[in-house]
């Protein structure tokens, strides 16, 4: 049996006696990790944030145990140095959804606020603090904060307050054909003895902790309640209403694993998910999972061009004039399905002159253009000076914008000068970057990532470059390349992880999907791909990302005819008019389109025409 739990002191009485059984594999972490290790199936069973449970929906909870609360919890706070009612900014621990959801839902019902979010680790989060600067601290830094902020907000305090309820922050997750009802026993039998060794526990934790033995013996007795029964089930599903009625969660009903395995639940009808979907409700990776299995492609695209109706009622398609310059082909990574990149020393590798360079963005100038797109390879013989004086001619020469560098290639920046992401973004920034491309997500499932590009950057990663970007006020677009190794569900994951760090940052201003554009001779085997496959991910993308404005219609790889139709499965932008494209050219897709021609596909599929920039600006009056 293969077992995900928090690390956390407060979750050590129900796993301590696991570690040691036979056939057991346990893995400790961060509840946020767990949640992962569960929704892609690298756990059959994990004690992970129930907010996380919510979100996958085709979870059940293990009747019995859990992690929770009765009032005054000690280690889920808000932390500040001035009233609730002034918090401005909340930085969140970025280790647990549920107490995220939990800190915007009582902030909002008890003190009317609706903070700036700002995502950081533990540590930093209460370095943030300051002014109206409040935090989100969790789990064991929490219990050591002591009387340092004037403002110390227990969450599950207010929480009881609010309802009269108790509040669950963790349970026992599974699907339910995953788990026997013998190793079900054995999560119970874990629990008993974990409860009868809390002082054990508590003294072995105060040798490692500035916390004396009492208080931590004290917080595992009285603060923490690890029952699972009626109150606490009624506590979890009013949670998950207040959520969903404020639109953080999915609709989501308790279920307990006994129920299931002998009267299993219907699930909701497709007709239910769609009609949700097109009101903008936020679905689960499950719903989003079964629409692609079993949702007409008619029914698809009416709900996603409601939403698109929805966000974008005048009737308008937007579309840009800029390049995709790829400045090098040479490139370490070496992935699978990549017929553009050449490696170092190969005889085809390149790195743009200032005179081509030169050339290529005074067309752009010519044409009324007012973007570079800039991306290439991690070529590890441009140093970050290269980019900066490269960047800064190109802004003082041409005056375009430069959305440039996926995370891919930042991370490489980073590990190459040996400096943190942040500062490399911010000497970017300082010598002309305006946006960040969201190029190398792929998909955001380290499974698939580890399948198609072992040296790739790891999903965690590419979102936390997307996530400093956004902090320091630069956007960005998100993307997704499928139909390698990928499954359905997999690509529901990538889309609910780009809608999560969404929730925090509203950093992303577009989706973008494509299929794997195949060429024969590289390593990797086309997987599901073509037009209704595309039309079908794309209008779910729409559904699913219910927080992104915009989704674009990738003509370049499907072509022009099938950019037409996504305009009727969710899609209110048509890209790029491209002056060039050389990466996936480079198998074979070789689309092209001028504005004029742009112009003219968008009034064939009966709307008007603006030219944007890359925020989505309007920069022409539609016609």
């Amino acid at each position: 049996m293969r077992i995900a739990a928090v690390s956390y002191l407060n979750a050590l009485p129900l796993t301590e006696g696991l570690a040691s059984c036979d056939d057991v594999e346990l893995f400790e972490g961060l509840p946020v990790d767990v949640a992962v290790r569960l929704a892609e199936q690298e756990a059959d069973v994990a004690l992970m944030p129930v907010a996380a449970a919510a979100l996958l929906g085709d979870v059940s909870f293990v009747r019995g145990s859990a992690i929770g609360c009765r009032g005054a919890v000690e280690s889920v706070l808000v932390l500040a140095e001035c009233k609730p009612s002034e918090i401005t900014e909340l930085a969140l621990d970025l280790s647990s959804r549920t107490s995220v959801v939990l800190a915007r839902l009582v902030l909002k019902a008890r003190f009317g606020v609706t903070p700036k979010l700002i995502g950081l680790p533990s540590r930093e989060a209460i370095g943030f603090v300051g002014g109206t600067r409040a935090a989100v601290v969790i789990g064991d830094p929490a219990l050591e904060v002591g009387d340092r902020f004037p403002l110390k907000l227990d969450l599950g305090a207010e929480w009881f307050a609010w309802t009269g309820l108790p509040f669950v922050f963790a349970a026992w997750c599974t699907y339910p054909q995953r788990l026997s009802r013998e190793q079900e026993g054995l999560l119970h039998h874990a629990r008993e003895l974990g409860l009868g060794a809390r002082a054990s526990i508590a003294a072995r934790f105060a040798e490692t902790s500035s916390l004396p033995k009492e208080r931590l013996e004290h917080y595992l007795r009285e603060s923490i309640r690890y029952e699972f029964g009626v109150d606490e089930q009624a506590g979890l599903q009013r949670f998950f209403d207040e959520a969903a009625s404020a639109g953080f969660l999915p609709k989501t009903l308790v279920r307990l694993l006994d129920v299931e395995r002998s009267r299993p639940s219907l699930p909701p009808s497709l007709d239910g998910i769609l009609a949700r979907g097109a009101e903008g409700k936020r679905l689960s990776v499950a719903e989003g999972e079964r629409l692609f299995h079993e949702a007409s492609l008619f029914d698809l695209g009416l709900a996603a061009d409601a939403v698109r109706l929805r966000k974008h009622p005048h009737g308008v398609v937007t579309y840009i004039v800029d390049r995709n310059v790829n400045y090098t082909n040479v490139c370490t990574t070496s992935c699978r399905f990549c017929a553009f990149y050449r490696p170092v020393g190969h005889s085809e590798g390149y790195v743009l002159s200032r005179e081509v360079l030169g050339a290529k963005l005074q067309e752009v100038v010519d044409a009324g253009g007012v973007q570079i797109l800039l991306q290439g390879g991690l070529n590890p013989e441009l140093p970050l000076t290269w980019y900066e004086d490269t960047f800064r001619w190109m802004k003082s020469t041409y005056g375009l914008g430069l959305h440039a560098l996926s995370p891919e290639e930042i991370l490489h920046l980073a590990e190459l000068e040996k400096l943190p992401v942040r500062t490399v973004l911010e000497r970017l920034r300082a010598a002309g970057l305006d946006s960040v491309p969201g190029g190398g997500a792929e998909i955001l499932v380290d499974r698939v990532r580890r399948h198609i590009a072992k040296a790739k950057c790891r999903s965690d990663e590419w979102l936390g470059v997307m996530r400093t970007a956004h902090q320091m006020g630069l956007r960005s677009s998100c993307t997704m390349m499928y139909g390698t190794v990928d499954t359905p569900r997999e690509r529901i994951l990538h889309l609910a992880k780009l809608r999560e760090l969404q929730d925090e940052t509203g950093g992303f201003t577009a989706f973008f999907c494509w299929d794997y554009q195949y060429e024969k001779g590289v390593r990797l085997a086309p997987g599901e791909n073509g037009t209704l496959t595309y039309l079908r991910t794309q209008a779910i993308g729409r559904l699913m990302l219910d927080n992104v404005d915009h989704v674009g219609a990738s003509w370049v790889t499907q072509g022009p005819a099938v950019g037409q139709v996504a305009l009727r499965f969710g899609a209110d932008d048509f890209g790029s008019v491209m002056f060039e494209e050389n990466v996936v050219s480079s198998a074979g897709t070789t689309f092209r389109m001028n504005a004029g021609t742009m112009e003219e596909r968008i009034h064939a599929a009966g709307f008007k025409a603006a030219r944007r920039n890359v925020r989505y600006d309007w920069l022409t009056t539609p016609v």
